[in-house]
């Protein structure tokens, strides 16, 4: 559920230039916060090293630009099949769990999990395997 909270975080900015245009500048702004206030949540919760820090980091910057840019395509391409936005979102929340499964320690994994990474991840596996029916 954490993901999905920081994922309509990091869209907000897209939502929102409908009503009031942002900059590119203050939608990246905006973009970046989103990001560093989810590092600093997990480096407070799992007591991230220095280099982790950067990883997760990395991690997080490219998927989240990478979902962003995909989901920007669909909006512009005027699809209006939710599920294709989901699908989308489902394969880079994917991409990162995997990802922050080789940076963390097994403890570090342990907590992730239990902070909701484990729900999250029922939840992707559930719905694909409800699109592969």
């Amino acid at each position: 559920m954490k993901f999905f909270g920081i994922t309509l975080l990091l869209f907000l900015p897209l939502c929102l230039a409908a009503q009031q245009p942002l900059s590119p500048e203050e939608q990246e702004k905006q973009f970046r916060e989103a990001i560093e206030a989810q590092i600093e949540d997990y480096t407070d919760l799992l007591d991230l090293e220095y280099w982790q820090v950067f990883y997760v980091d990395s991690i997080m910057s490219h998927d989240y630009t990478a979902m962003r840019d995909e989901i920007k395509s669909l909006s512009d391409a005027k699809v209006g099949n939710s599920d294709a936005y989901v699908r989308v979102q489902d394969k880079w929340m994917e991409q990162m769990f995997q990802s922050f499964k080789k940076v963390f320690t097994e403890d570090q994994w342990n907590k992730y999990l239990k902070s909701g990474a484990q729900r999250d991840k029922k939840n992707r596996d559930k719905r694909e395997a409800k699109r592969m029916q």
